[in-house]
């Protein structure tokens, strides 16, 4: 126990420090706040202490979020640790969670592996490091960087229009970031998704409208507008010039009378308005992609 500290005060440490990671601690903290390995191992048989990882506990039994899976791992990962890559990437709501492996980056080349934990030993973190919802994650330009050597082109572009979306891109912070890290094939990768796409542009609410979009690119035939506001309308996708909109209709929910109504209604306004209108359902795109392409390309050719 730190000198000068009462008991009551060490309980007071603790739990503030676990309060700053999600409700958890390491083996190492408890140590350093002066509870002893006995006093650990009384504590887990008791059920003060609960292990969520080796050498990682949570201060009584609370559900195992994905934040506090996250937090878990970094931990488990040791000091100066921090979320990264893929992991970081769904903590910033750029992309989907992975939902096995984390990703973290350490800053000691001789940093342990642990189960269903991937360890990124990057040469330097420097300035790339901040706290988001109580967790040590790269930054939001740094995560790009890092993704950019992982995903497609278009998850990075896909990464862009989040960011964008969620108003978390700033332009000077990621100019720095970049040329922080100008050597990596990241950095490049970002400056070119950046010369020929603008963040926000493409940005698909569904995975059918990513898919749908997806085909169109791969097919050479002309780039659609995404989510497009038209009057009290947004459409899915709009061709401008020809005046053509197509919607992408999910599953189930089109089965019911009421949405059948709504398209028809939407249909009619856009008709007014001068907009042709097709549409796709999720078996038409993934299961006959030719009969969409197809209509599609007849479509914009008939419209000129």
């Amino acid at each position: 126990m730190p000198p000068g500290s009462s008991p009551i005060e060490r309980e007071r440490r603790i739990h503030r420090v676990a309060a700053r990671q999600q409700g958890q601690v390491s083996r190492a903290q408890l140590l350093a706040l002066g509870l002893g390995a006995e006093a650990i191992k009384h504590r887990l048989k008791t059920g003060r202490l609960i292990a969520i990882r080796r050498g990682v506990y949570s201060l009584g039994l609370a559900p195992l979020t994905r934040e506090r899976r996250w937090a878990a791992a970094v931990l488990a990962c040791g000091h100066g640790a921090v979320l990264s890559h893929l992991s970081a990437a769904a903590l910033w709501e750029l992309r989907p969670v992975d939902p096995v492996t984390i990703d973290v980056s350490v800053p000691r080349r001789n940093a342990r592996t642990r189960d269903a934990i991937r360890v990124h030993r990057p040469r330097h973190l420097g300035g790339d490091v901040t706290h988001c919802r109580d967790i040590p994650v790269t930054s939001l330009p740094r995560t790009l960087v890092d993704l950019a050597e992982t995903v497609s082109t278009r998850a990075l572009e896909r990464a862009l229009d989040e960011a964008e979306f969620l108003k978390l891109l700033d332009e000077e912070k990621l100019r720095v970031a970049l040329e922080r890290n100008h050597r990596r094939s990241g950095a490049s990768r970002v400056r070119r998704a950046l010369r020929r796409h603008e963040p926000g542009t493409t940005r698909t609410r569904t995975a059918l409208e990513e898919a749908f979009y997806v085909l169109v690119l791969a097919s050479g035939l002309p780039q659609p507008e995404v989510n497009v506001a038209l009057g009290p309308l947004t459409v899915d996708f709009l061709w401008r010039e020809p005046g053509l909109v197509v919607e992408t209709d999910g599953g189930a929910s089109h089965n019911r009378a009421a949405q059948r109504e709504e398209d028809s209604r939407r249909d009619a306004l856009l008709t007014t308005a001068g907009y042709a209108t097709l549409r796709f359902t999720w078996d038409q795109v993934h299961d006959r992609p030719e009969e969409v392409l197809a209509a599609l390309e007849a479509k914009l050719r008939q419209l000129g």
